[in-house]
């Protein structure tokens, strides 16, 4: 093993610095050292997506990263998704609605990069909904479900106003909450 080194990472709107095995990944450092654990290792080789986070506003795979790399930057989990008081955002509202989940495993995952996904898309076709879910898997659903629950999620955030506007105020607003 290398020696530590010392990583300083905003996750979820609060500062986090710890010193870390340099091949940590970021992962485990959610999992482990933040004590977050809605961030879900499945496959650990970046193909299911059931680790996606979001760093700095960028849906990534946490399995794949290291914590150092993430050093200096902003790290948001499904836990932040939410808001404090417990309401959900529109995509995991949409889920919860839609049916979207079985084994709940891989929720966390779509849900994250669901919810990038549509800040970056306002109004996506549903071949460009497909196209984003297949980066998740999922092996309990047949996909209708959770196709059903991003196209509700942008069709809600579609007649509130835009959904870009929406999921990122939702985002920006729990983690200033979470400080």
């Amino acid at each position: 093993m290398g020696a530590e080194v010392l990583v300083r990472v905003v996750v979820n709107g609060q500062v986090r610095q710890e010193q870390v095995d340099p091949r940590l990944t970021l992962a485990d450092f959610l999992r482990e050292n933040c004590r977050l654990t809605g961030t879900h290792l499945g496959c650990e080789h970046g193909v299911c997506g059931a680790c996606t986070v979001l760093v700095d506003g960028a849906a990534v795979r946490s399995c794949l990263m290291f914590a150092v790399q993430a050093a200096g930057s902003e790290v948001t989990t499904v836990e932040a998704l939410a808001s404090p008081d417990g309401t959900l955002n529109q995509v995991q509202q949409a889920f919860r609605e839609n049916h979207a989940l079985q084994c709940g495993f891989c929720t966390p995952g779509f849900v994250v990069s669901m919810t990038a996904f549509l800040r970056d898309h306002p109004c996506p076709t549903d071949e460009e909904i497909r196209a984003a879910l297949s980066g998740n898997l999922c092996r309990c659903t047949g996909y209708q479900g959770i196709l059903a629950a991003v196209r509700a999620a942008a069709d809600a955030a579609d007649t509130a106003g835009s959904a870009s506007a929406d999921l990122t105020e939702d985002l920006t607003a729990n983690q200033a909450k979470t400080r």
